[in-house]
């Protein structure tokens, strides 16, 4: 649910992502909130990492919006907020190559997610999950349906 310090003109998103094994089937979740109107996204896939669908639910919130807009984007992924906040400058100076001199992991994701996130303003915020927040909650719940689909359990 919006904070204090948001207003109508940002759109307050919560992502989340879930996996059963990792790797395993997975789901990512998003939740919109813009003003009077509110907006749930979820999808699926079959075998993948906890790490990568923490990173689609943030990318399918940044594409899903039509026009370049101001965000408040909650995550309680501490990987996704440090990588878009402090890692990825330098694994971009360094082509895609992390402090262990090794290709970053999901480079595929985190270069989509940058492409995604410079057409918009966006305040990255960490949530702690599981926690109670409303928001976060529904994002989990979303992302959760989706890894039963991919599971076969829906």
């Amino acid at each position: 649910m919006p904070k204090p310090d948001d207003n109508e003109d940002t759109a307050v998103i919560y992502t989340d992502g879930a996996c059963s094994g990792n790797p395993g089937p997975g789901g990512w979740g998003v939740y919109f909130k813009w003003g009077d109107h509110e907006k749930e996204l979820y999808g699926a896939e079959k075998a993948t990492t906890n790490n990568r669908m923490e990173l689609m639910a943030a990318i399918q919130a940044l594409e899903t919006l039509k026009r370049p807009m101001k965000i408040t984007l909650y995550t309680d992924s501490s990987y996704v907020r440090n990588g878009i906040m402090t890692w990825m400058h330098g694994w971009k100076r360094n082509g895609w190559i992390n402090s262990k001199k090794e290709p970053v992991k999901n480079a595929d994701l985190w270069r989509r997610l940058d492409e995604a996130a410079a057409r918009h303003e966006v305040d990255w915020r960490w949530v702690k999950g599981h926690a109670g927040d409303p928001g976060n909650e529904r994002a989990d719940k979303l992302a959760c349906q989706g890894r039963d689909e991919a599971a076969g359990r829906r």
